[in-house]
């Protein structure tokens, strides 16, 4: 993977374990409990390549630390080292506290950084760019998703609570998002609006671009 060699930057692609049951739960009743997870791990292998294609140093960020991963995992876990990427662990008791956490860290030896879900295809390598090029105007970079949610955030400069007291997981995330990050004086910027994977028309969506 070649590196940007004009911006100082970090990727880190948010990812749950692929587990039975745990993953992708709306498409479920489509798709079943297995394909559900199936299509957990094809979709995080397409965002992956995605981000490496941006040409920015990327990072593997799983949901939580196991004893040991589970068998479903060895693609994606092959697919990350063979690309030489580094694997970390989410921290933090909600989505907002795992990312505050993430991009803090990075923002200690980076000077830009940026999460990524694993459901969202449709964020191309273009659009990781852009997202770092508005982070030198802007404290926070947000890309919106057609359900009310966001699909990737960035930073140049956070601070502690600005992701709290969100409803995550509902239609409100990016009004509420945006609010919070104005009360704690964060500049913001929007991007153009993304889809991601949630419901079963948005897998048949995915497929018929594939």
């Amino acid at each position: 993977m070649a590196e940007h060699k004009t911006a100082d930057a970090v990727l880190m692609q948010f990812a749950k374990w692929p587990e039975e049951g745990r993953v992708k739960t709306r498409l479920i009743p489509a798709l079943g409990s297995v394909g559900a997870m199936d299509a957990h791990i094809e979709l995080t292998l397409a965002v992956l390549d995605n981000l490496c294609a941006s040409g920015y140093p990327v990072q593997f960020w799983w949901d939580r630390e196991l004893d040991t991963s589970p068998r479903e995992a060895d693609h994606i876990v092959r697919n990350l080292e063979s690309a030489g990427l580094e694997q970390r662990f989410q921290h933090g008791d909600t989505l907002g506290e795992r990312m505050l956490a993430a991009l803090e860290g990075s923002l200690e030896s980076c000077s830009r950084a940026v999460v990524i879900g694993s459901d969202c295809p449709s964020v191309d390598p273009q659009y990781v760019r852009d997202a770092i090029t508005r982070l030198g105007e802007s404290d926070i970079v947000l890309g919106p998703s057609n359900d009310g949610g966001y699909v990737l955030i960035g930073a140049r400069r956070v601070v502690g609570g600005m992701l709290d007291g969100i409803d995550w997981g509902t239609e409100q995330v990016m009004e509420q998002t945006i609010a919070r990050l104005e009360e704690s004086g964060l500049s913001v910027c929007l991007l153009e609006p993304r889809w991601d994977v949630d419901e079963p028309e948005d897998w048949a969506r995915y497929q018929s671009l594939r």
